[in-house]
């Protein structure tokens, strides 16, 4: 690595990253657990993991910096500031996938930031702060849950013991599969952090039909999961007069409706998904007497994510008395919304108009790391548009141009923070 040139060679702001470099990086980690359909099936922590991990290593180390593995096996990779004691500017996300993933959710945000190292290297660029591209464990949560565990352990969310703990469908702990692929990290103290940024395709389609390349990130929506059980009577579908049945999927496909209703009336920002529906005893001529459903209702302030809790209450109970069955609402999972520290979102949206591209305020309705890293740091997130919105796809795909101009944003809003030394 070169930092001995002078950075007056080159103005901070006139610096912008190699996209081709980029794209050729994103095709060759992809060629890592390659789908037939064109997409990349490589699981937290499996042997194809451990190769991608093993790629970007080999990357980071060419590209001059230093590794650092801790217990739960996020890997750091460190570009070396003029003045080390200072907290690292840190960008990152996940290389592991969906059993049908693509080729740019989570990587992308890795690979732009070791992108942006090679691009101070090929600049002879030094940095007052030292910078850190992070790969965190198993953001994605299809082979061990809880998601995003890497950074929930980084920061203090859940224990490291428990997360180690965590089984796969075959029983294979989690502490085992670091061991397996030789990613187990010794324990280590949780450095400071600078400032934290993360670039990711938008895994919706805002952006693209807005016609905009860069999304500024105002943060992510908070979200309440629930286990919803309708229990009303099986009985035989003939000799039953309608009046008289107690059809548990009659009310649970009416509570399909109003959870979408709940959602529609709390415009722009709230979402209500009713994903799982599970029918007992699922017979054809027989009223199903049980249903199983899961709820996730969404929302970017909490005081709204609250009203949308207590307005599903308020039907269970009501449909629960109009069709004489009972509902039991159990929450499952809760995540307050999280805003993005102002300063650095505002640093992305400068950037983006500095740098002559089409800008707009989104805010995340998927997590990601940075959910977790803004309990513990000033953090900000650049989104870029992908094809149609689709994600979790094996067709995810996004345009070069984008993900060069995400990237060179993330460049310019890390520089920032950093600042190039004198």
């Amino acid at each position: 690595m070169n930092t001995s040139a002078p950075s007056a060679l080159i103005g901070a702001s006139a610096l912008r990253v190699d996209g081709a470099r980029l794209w050729q990086s994103l095709m060759d980690l992809a060629a890592i657990g390659a789908t037939p359909k064109g997409g990349v099936c490589r699981l937290a922590l499996t042997a194809l993991d451990g190769q991608g991990r093993d790629l970007f290593v080999r990357w980071a180390r060419e590209a001059g910096c230093s590794i650092r593995i801790d217990a739960i096996g996020n890997i750091f990779a460190r570009r070396s500031g003029r003045d080390d004691r200072l907290p690292a500017i840190m960008t990152g996300s996940h290389i592991d996938t969906q059993p049908t993933g693509g080729k740019f959710d989570g990587n992308y945000g890795v690979l732009a930031g070791l992108e942006v190292v090679r691009s101070l290297n090929d600049a002879g660029v030094q940095t007052e702060a030292p910078i850190e591209v992070v790969v965190w464990t198993n953001e994605e949560g299809s082979r061990f849950v809880p998601v995003m565990m890497g950074s929930g352990v980084y920061v203090g969310a859940f224990t490291l013991e428990h997360a180690l703990a965590q089984c796969d469908a075959q029983g294979i702990s989690v502490g085992q599969a670091l061991q397996d692929i030789h990613y187990a990290g010794p324990v280590v103290g949780t450095p400071d952090v600078g400032a934290y940024f993360e670039a990711h395709i938008e895994q919706g389609p805002v952006l693209e039909t807005a016609d905009c390349v860069i999304g500024v990130v105002q943060g992510a929506l908070g979200q309440r999961w629930y286990d919803v059980v309708v229990q009303g009577m099986e009985a035989h579908a003939g000799p039953t007069p309608m009046a008289l049945r107690r059809d548990a999927l009659l009310a649970a496909s009416e509570l399909v409706l109003e959870v979408n209703r709940i959602a529609l009336d709390r415009a722009p920002h709230a979402r209500g998904t009713v994903g799982s529906l599970e029918v007992y005893p699922n017979s054809r001529n027989v009223i199903p007497g049980r249903v199983s459903m899961s709820v996730d209702l969404r929302a970017g302030d909490d005081a709204v994510l609250l009203d949308m809790d207590a307005d599903l209450r308020r039907t269970c109970a009501r449909m629960a008395q109009a069709r004489g069955v009972t509902i039991d609402v159990q929450e499952v999972v809760y995540f307050p919304p999280q805003p993005f520290t102002p300063d650095l979102v505002e640093d992305i949206r400068s950037g983006a108009k500095v740098l002559g591209f089409s800008a707009m305020d989104v805010v995340s309705g998927a997590g990601h790391d940075a959910v977790y890293l803004a309990r513990v740091a000033p953090t900000a997130m650049i989104f870029v548009p992908c094809a149609d919105g689709i994600s979790h796809n094996e067709i995810e795909d996004a345009k070069p141009e984008h993900l060069e101009a995400g990237c060179n944003v993330l460049l310019q809003a890390m520089l920032r923070s950093a600042r190039v030394a004198p």
